[in-house]
């Protein structure tokens, strides 16, 4: 499936948290992802996100932390004149293992913080979600997502995390 068959998307936003205490923790997916996908240079700030225009997409980044990432979206739709349904978020999933994701459109929370935030926001549910495993799939016990989003990805898995963009970026752009 090509970008342009992902029915009117124009904005594609990476979810994670600023800062370099946050820089490639599993909870950063989203925002490492977009970094892979988007141009490296060119981009502008605003108040709330950083965005970069490129191939007839615009790629955002929240300035905001995860659990206000509806307020920076809410800004980048109300800026770019565009409807929520316009809208890609790229976010991590402690439900799915490292390595896999899954596009979808009008779902839940399903209690990931940052996209009830920008739900609560832009009062819908109806804007795509590219969702980025992080569920490391050799535990013995599965851990509770907040006892390791905040962890840094190893090399090895940041080795399985850039295959999976890669993959992303042959499907969808």
């Amino acid at each position: 499936m090509a970008i342009d068959e992902i029915k009117d998307v124009s904005l594609v936003v990476g979810l994670g948290n600023p800062g370099k205490d946050y820089e490639r923790t599993y909870h950063n997916a989203g925002r490492l992802a977009l970094a892979a996908l988007a141009p490296e240079t060119g981009w502008r700030a605003r108040d709330k996100f950083r965005y970069v225009k490129d191939a007839g997409l615009t790629f955002a980044s929240p300035e905001t932390f995860m659990n206000e990432s509806g307020d920076a979206v809410a800004a980048a739709l109300k800026y770019f004149k565009l409807k929520p349904a316009e809208l890609l978020v790229i976010h991590d999933d402690s439900d799915l293992p490292l390595g896999q994701w899954k596009l979808q459109f009008g779902r839940g929370s399903a209690g990931h913080r940052g996209v009830a935030s920008i739900i609560s926001r832009l009062k819908t549910e109806d804007f795509w979600r590219l969702r980025i495993g992080i569920r490391d799939a050799s535990e013995k016990k599965r851990r509770k997502a907040g006892d390791f989003v905040l962890d840094r990805i190893s090399a090895e898995k940041m080795r399985e995390f850039d295959r999976a963009v890669e993959e992303i970026r042959k499907e969808l752009l």
